[in-house]
């Protein structure tokens, strides 16, 4: 049993406004929450959120510090020649102990 006299005032049916409107409805101490963002209206959930930052984080940092151009890098390593795959050599296996 709770104390009498100490509590807020619960609100079974408080009322959450989106943009005016009722958006659903939750238990709460304030009758009518209002609110900017909610799910049905936030990008990531509705499936429209764009990304703004589509290029890395070591082609930003290179360029604002200036440590040469992000496209002479990347053009370097597409001109250089492609190395020559290592030559394996077998090594020689010990002979099976035999039982």
């Amino acid at each position: 049993m709770p104390k009498a006299d100490i509590h807020p005032t619960w609100y079974p049916d408080a009322k959450v406004i989106c943009n005016g409107q009722v958006v659903m409805t939750t238990g709460s101490t304030q009758p009518e929450l209002t609110v900017d963002v909610w799910s049905g209206n936030h990008p990531f959930y509705t499936g429209t959120q764009k990304i703004l930052d589509t290029e890395g984080r070591v082609d930003r940092f290179m360029r604002k510090y200036g440590m040469g151009s992000t496209d002479s890098a990347s053009g370097a390593k597409k001109a250089a020649k492609p190395a020559e795959a290592p030559v394996a050599v077998e090594a020689e296996t010990p002979a099976a102990t035999e039982a």
